[in-house]
């Protein structure tokens, strides 16, 4: 990565670029680009809107929903520990087109973690974008290199922010077409998933599944914060985030581009009294219980949405929005616990239906033929215990109050026969 972009190690994100006039003119260049994206969203977003009642639930596995994110040179022995700890089927890992000198590094970690389905993000600089040979020639190199280790390749990612060295989405489209043809000519047996839009931005989605470009994606994957609005039932614009899958699902089935398969390859919150490690100001970050509340919230409400395949959480350690901080030594988030707890519960299970009513949730699944219900609040409630149930705490803590608290940390309750 060369300057004007300069990769920021503390965040694990690029740095934001502080050249003004290099970006009025990269827009400039790219102001035929920005036009389709507008022109297709006027279009597309509308549509979608209208047909998203009339797009079915898919059955999601749910032992492949759950997945975490993984820098394979942070911490790589510990990190393939807690994945064995975690249980998890499903890993997502990142690597950086601009230290292609890592990729036998990177072969190596796969290697060992060869029992898991792997994402491979493949995180672009603007030398790859550019030059068409070079990306060419490096991705001929990973998917030779890393042949049977990798399920699915997620090719590129953050298209919409120009510190990530994408300008257009015409830009973007190039990039993809490039890794579809050298998978059509040599590799055709690979999975390739994309357009990589981050946020509630769906016009530029739009531009990814609705254009002229021959090339097709087996999956699409999406970004999908929502830590800026707080909680993740929070409404951006009117949509909570059950709606912002829904509309996102129903525009991958109006694509005559894709798969209907949807993939959430980044979502988390930054977390209070960490910068610089935080990705974002200390504004939107939270305190550690509420990360660990909002992470397991965000998991229920895109798995009982049915349209997601999976969840990549971001990431296992970071210290700024990981579940685990290596700063001095290692420290666990809370998080880690709610979110073992989580997998350790729902990987298995059968969703049944969520019910909402005056802001209290109710996640309704089968666990070996066990009905569960997940029981959560935004606004402080009870709920009286009974006979016949078996509850646990957020982190899989028995509970045996006569009087349950309701409220931002979900309560797990097993309803017996009574």
């Amino acid at each position: 990565m060369k300057t004007p972009h300069i990769w920021d190690t503390y965040s694990d994100q690029p740095e934001v670029i502080k050249d003004k006039n290099y970006k009025r003119i990269m827009r400039r260049k790219s102001f035929t680009s920005i036009l389709k994206t507008v022109a297709t969203s006027l279009i597309i977003v509308p549509f979608s809107l209208v047909m998203t009642p009339f797009i079915g639930r898919k059955k999601i596995i749910s032992s492949d929903f759950f997945s975490i994110g993984i820098d394979f040179q942070r911490e790589p022995q510990l990190s393939l520990e807690l994945i064995d700890e975690l249980d998890l089927k499903r890993v997502l890992v990142r690597f950086k087109l601009w230290e292609m000198e890592s990729l036998n590094e990177l072969k190596e970690f796969l290697l060992k973690v060869k029992d898991k389905k792997i994402i491979l993000k493949i995180m672009q600089d603007r030398e790859n974008i550019i030059d068409s040979k070079l990306l060419e020639t490096n991705l001929d190199n990973i998917f030779s290199t890393l042949d049977n280790l990798v399920n699915i390749y997620e090719i590129g990612t953050t298209i919409n922010r120009a510190k990530w060295g994408f300008f257009s989405v015409d830009e973007y489209n190039y990039f993809y077409k490039t890794a579809y043809d050298l998978k059509t000519k040599k590799f055709p047996n690979i999975t390739l998933i994309g357009s990589g839009v981050i946020d509630f931005e769906y016009h530029f989605t739009a531009h990814t599944l609705f254009n002229f470009f021959k090339y097709k994606y087996d999956g699409i994957s999406a970004l999908l914060y929502v830590d800026r609005r707080g909680a993740p039932e929070n409404l951006q614009m009117g949509f909570s985030l059950s709606d912002k899958i829904a509309l996102l699902s129903t525009m991958v089935w109006l694509s005559p581009k894709t798969k209907q398969v949807l993939h959430i390859t980044e979502t988390n919150w930054p977390i209070s009294n960490t910068a610089p490690y935080a990705p974002t100001s200390e504004v939107e970050c939270v305190d550690e219980q509420t990360y660990a509340d909002f992470m397991l919230r965000y998991h229920l409400l895109a798995f009982a949405s049915q349209q997601v395949d999976s969840i990549s959480w971001h990431q296992l350690i970071a210290p700024g929005y990981g579940l685990i901080d290596n700063r001095d030594g290692i420290k666990y988030y809370p998080a880690f616990q709610t979110y073992k707890y989580m997998v350790q519960t729902l990987q298995n299970a059968q969703f049944l239906r969520l019910d909402i009513k005056r802001e209290y949730y109710i996640l309704q699944c089968l666990i070996n033929e066990n009905l569960l219900q997940i029981h959560w609040s935004t606004k402080e409630t009870t709920l009286k215990n009974e006979d016949y149930f078996s509850i646990f705490s957020r982190d899989g803590e028995v509970i045996d109050d006569e009087i349950l608290q309701i409220g931002s940390s979900p309560i797990y309750i097993y309803i017996n026969n009574p």
